[in-house]
């Protein structure tokens, strides 16, 4: 079946993000890439900055009124928090029912947006057009609590690692490689975005700490879960096979995994699932590559079933 092609934007597209954004929309059989915002890179063609893909497309430095003028089918929002709603707005003046996919945190907590982690909120979506994508952290933290949440005696608490592709483009201490050799970065050891984030949409109370690492992607998250009664390690696994199978963009290990083996890949690991000896506290690990289940690859899903295509279409399987 042939289908016409929807005219896809991205704004803030010489981020990470943006990048691998652009990849997954050359792979897709129903979207072409109508324009790519970025002050930094405007006039130079994106086939020169991405690799994978291929077409005349240029950047171009567009304001949220010009944005929106491209009268664009869908428009990815890949800004720094704070700087979405001008080109929202703009957007819904000029042409109200464009799909907008916002990757900041800045519509996290609006009830009359779609919050979009497929594998927990898609019995929620009401075709609304208006997503917001989670942040790489939450999307993890979540993914390893839900299927206990119901046995829970305290706020679970989250230790994360992060390579330093998650602290953006922007030079700081966070993504400098010379200070990141050989150290690990503590920051916003309470009260972080996604904290606030993940325990929102999970309605459980989760307590996060977040450190910079000096790989380049990939985040790995362990998380203590204290229960309100005894469990056993295979009624654990039980639950989370359950909870997730099915999902094409979840395994469930055995096994703890490890950060360097989800690096570009578009899925998440969970494992370990330790167990105390008195069985009334589980450590959960998750990984996933921040800049694509934690960023593009949630966005390219959300995309999809908005578009009302499989919801897996141009995103490579594990």
């Amino acid at each position: 079946m042939s289908m016409s092609k929807q005219r896809i934007g991205i704004v803030g597209a010489r981020g990470h993000t943006g990048a691998e954004l652009i990849r997954l929309v050359a792979a897709h059989p129903g979207l072409e890439l109508a324009f790519v915002s970025s002050r930094e890179l405007d006039g130079q063609r994106v086939a020169d900055q991405v690799e994978g893909f291929t077409g005349e497309v240029r950047y171009a430095n567009l304001d949220p009124a010009a944005v929106a003028a491209q009268g664009a089918d869908v428009v990815v929002l890949a800004l720094p928090n704070g700087k979405a709603a001008p080109y929202v707005e703009a957007i819904d003046k000029a042409k109200p029912e464009t799909l907008i996919v916002d990757l900041s945190a800045d519509y996290r907590f609006d009830e009359r947006w779609y919050y979009g982690l497929p594998e927990l909120t898609r019995e929620r979506w009401r075709g609304e057009k208006r997503i917001s994508n989670p942040g790489c952290y939450a999307t993890a933290v979540q993914l390893s609590i839900a299927p206990l949440k119901d046995l829970l005696a305290a706020p679970p608490v989250s230790f994360g690692v992060s390579g330093y592709s998650g602290a953006g483009t922007t030079p700081s201490d966070r993504n400098d490689p010379e200070k990141l050799r050989d150290n690990l970065m503590p920051y916003s050891l309470t009260g972080h975005m996604h904290e606030k984030e993940a325990s929102r949409h999970l309605g459980v109370p989760v307590e996060f700490m977040p450190h910079v690492a000096s790989h380049f992607r990939g985040l790995t998250v362990t998380t203590n879960l204290y229960l309100v009664r005894p469990i056993k390690r295979e009624d654990v696994i039980a639950r989370f096979n359950g909870a997730y199978a099915g999902e094409k963009l979840v395994r469930v290990l055995d096994e703890a995994p490890w950060v360097s083996q989800i690096a570009n890949k578009h899925h998440v690991e969970i494992g370990g699932f330790a167990v105390s000896a008195d069985g009334k506290r589980v450590v959960v690990v998750a990984t996933l590559d921040n800049l694509l289940k934690g960023a593009a690859t949630q966005a390219m899903q959300n995309i999809n079933r908005a578009m009302g295509v499989d919801e897996y279409t141009a995103i490579p399987r594990p």
